[in-house]
């Protein structure tokens, strides 16, 4: 078993005593694709408690596309953690080759992987919030507390995905593609708080 894989069967309480260890890895890219995990868990769960409900019949084949897309944003998510401490090492190995152009090949190949990492957890996370604010309106009222709570860890998965993208982007020699890079995860978090802001708006009825 390699080590990013006794890493994704740790316990929670081991993830969280190795990521605050005196150890690169994991790290805040990890550490979002676990967050991110649970943020789509507490959907499945809005979702599950919302299902076989009578009053919410009608939305059963809508429920039933949901379900497959949360299983599949979960798994990438769970993959993403892996994919982070990868895209490290990677990055370690490069940095320790002879100086050269293998080593600045090798560098920037593995800085983009870097931040190609957290470009999709944001991504996933944005899915997930957009599936969160549709099933606002059709999900068990007494659930809805977690539903919000999946769009707000989901927003600091984007959060946290735009620091781990824009740490990174000084090592790219492309300046023109780092500016593209930064500009497009800088809209994809504010288009992660508008749209948990609007869920938020949709439930406000349901909340004291």
């Amino acid at each position: 078993m390699t080590p990013t894989q006794d890493i994704l069967q740790d316990s929670v309480v081991e993830f969280i005593d190795a990521a605050g260890a005196k150890s690169p890895t994991p790290g805040g890219g990890s550490v979002a694709g676990v967050v991110g995990a649970l943020a789509v868990a507490l959907g499945r769960m809005t979702l599950n408690f919302s299902k076989g409900k009578k009053s919410l019949a009608e939305h059963k084949p809508y429920y039933a596309e949901l379900e497959k897309r949360l299983v599949a944003a979960q798994d990438v998510m769970v993959r993403l953690v892996a994919d982070d401490i990868e895209a490290y090492r990677a990055y370690q190995q490069a940095n320790r080759l002879d100086d050269g152009d293998d080593k600045t090949r090798a560098v920037q190949k593995t800085t983009m992987r870097a931040i190609e990492v957290p470009r999709r957890t944001t991504q996933t996370a944005l899915s997930l919030l957009a599936d969160m604010k549709e099933l606002s309106g059709k999900c068990n009222k007494w659930l809805i507390t977690d539903l919000l709570a999946a769009g707000a860890l989901a927003v600091a998965v984007a959060t946290l995905s735009d620091y781990n993208v824009r740490i990174n982007l000084p090592s790219l020699a492309d300046q023109t593609r780092a500016d593209e890079i930064k500009s497009a995860s800088r809209d994809d978090l504010a288009r992660a708080r508008v749209l948990h802001a609007e869920t938020e708006e949709a439930t406000r009825d349901l909340l004291p």
